[in-house]
């Protein structure tokens, strides 16, 4: 099934975006750690969250994490110290996903982690039991999830954990996410140097606590504003932090540059409150940008940039050739059916220098069992009048109310045959 979405002429909605599923995720492993046997408050209720939920709760010896790269990670460090034996799996494009770098580093901590399959790809066998720990070192531009996983089981091994990162450190606010969450139950875990990370051996105390919604979420809504043709344009989205610890919130200073102001009801930092968006005159006529830090928004801005005439050079994408789908050929794939010539001139980068192509008349966005391509290209009926997204459903892996929250801010969704 498709959606043929079409936009309003007036965009004005407020918005419950959806809980931080990258909080959510860690905190629900950590809180395990801690003993916990409550979920905590404002849980994500996505797809990937859920797996995590149900693995936890129900502990079965195979565990399908379907086709949540997150899981497969967090999961994967967990079993690795919780006592007794389990196969972890997924989808068949999880199981050409690589996690040997993970495996490899638990291996030398002293996990029992065999392949089930293919060497160096789920699935695996987890014979879980305590582990020694000490350093280790490991490469810093590979996925900040095998980075996360290491760091969260760091204060259950018996010897702590010094991980020092070698080369360019990718998606640094990830892992700086992650560490935060650990010291809200009680972890002692520091960077001492610019590339070392410390964990001491000192157990999670469990607690309650509250989840901030999601600031990845809110991306698609600032690229609707800054497409909208409407000045009087007005989007409220609820229970974003100012200063919080999410990667992603730096949107609110990249959108400003395309054109969108952030205002938050409250002025102190540190409280989840409303964020007013509204429109400004003020937009770069090109924007280049290294999101290293920032993976999961590159659709966004490619889709934003191209449907606003705007030409940019996106660098720091290397890993997008392994998430849900290789993110940086779909991109390329999807834009030229618009009508937009996008290239990648070197490994890791994508540019748009203004040329165009013949559009496909009615075209058909494949999503590639990739939530982001579908949540990217939608606003772009703003621009285009409407949209054909093909498979949309996948918008349940991290936003699953997403083609809700677009019903009632105006849109149309209209539901084709393939």
């Amino acid at each position: 099934m498709n959606y043929k979405i079409s936009a309003p002429d007036r965009l004005e909605a407020t918005v419950n975006l959806p809980a931080s599923k990258s909080i959510s995720n860690r905190v629900l492993v950590i809180q395990a750690l801690a003993g916990g046997q409550t979920v905590p408050d404002n849980l994500s209720d996505c797809d990937d969250t859920q797996v995590i939920v149900r693995a936890l709760h129900d502990m079965p010896y195979t565990i399908d994490i379907k086709a949540a790269g997150t899981a497969m990670r967090f999961l994967t460090a967990y079993l690795s110290v919780t006592e007794g034996e389990h196969v972890i799996t997924g989808t068949e494009r999880m199981k050409h996903r690589p996690i040997s770098l993970l495996v490899d580093a638990l291996r030398r901590l002293g996990a029992d982690i065999t392949y089930e399959g293919e060497e160096g790809f789920p699935p695996l066998r987890i014979r879980g039991n305590k582990l020694r720990g000490g350093t280790l070192e490991l490469s810093g531009n590979v996925s900040s999830q095998y980075i996360s996983a290491l760091l969260m089981i760091g204060p259950l091994l018996q010897e702590g954990l010094q991980l020092r990162l070698t080369g360019n450190i990718i998606s640094r606010p990830y892992i700086d996410l992650t560490l935060c969450a650990m010291r809200n139950f009680g972890a002692d875990a520091e960077w001492t140097d610019v590339d070392t990370i410390v964990v001491k051996c000192q157990p999670y105390v469990w607690q309650p606590f509250h989840i901030e919604n999601d600031w990845s979420a809110a991306s698609y809504w600032y690229a609707a504003m800054a497409m909208s043709r409407d000045n009087e344009a007005e989007i409220r989205l609820n229970g974003l932090m100012d200063g919080s610890h999410q990667g992603d919130s730096v949107i609110r200073y990249l959108f400003n540059m395309l054109g969108v102001r952030t205002l938050f009801k409250a002025k102190e930092q540190g409280v989840i409150t409303t964020v007013t968006l509204k429109r400004c005159a003020s937009v770069l006529p090109r924007l280049d940008y290294d999101f290293i830090n920032q993976p999961d928004m590159v659709q966004t801005f490619v889709v934003c940039c191209a449907m606003m005439n705007i030409p940019f050079t996106f660098k720091g994408l290397g890993s997008l050739k392994i998430k849900e789908t290789d993110r940086v050929q779909a991109l390329i794939t999807e834009m030229r059916k618009l009508g937009y010539v996008v290239d990648e001139p070197e490994p890791g980068t994508l540019s748009w220098n203004g040329e165009r192509c013949e559009a496909q008349p009615h075209a058909v966005i494949d999503t590639y069992e990739d939530h982001r391509m579908a949540m990217a290209f939608a606003p772009a009926a703003l621009l285009l009048g409407d949209v054909r997204i093909r498979q949309p459903q996948v918008v349940t892996k991290s936003y699953p109310h997403y083609w809700d929250d677009l019903r009632q801010a105006g849109f149309t969704l209209t539901p084709e045959e393939d």
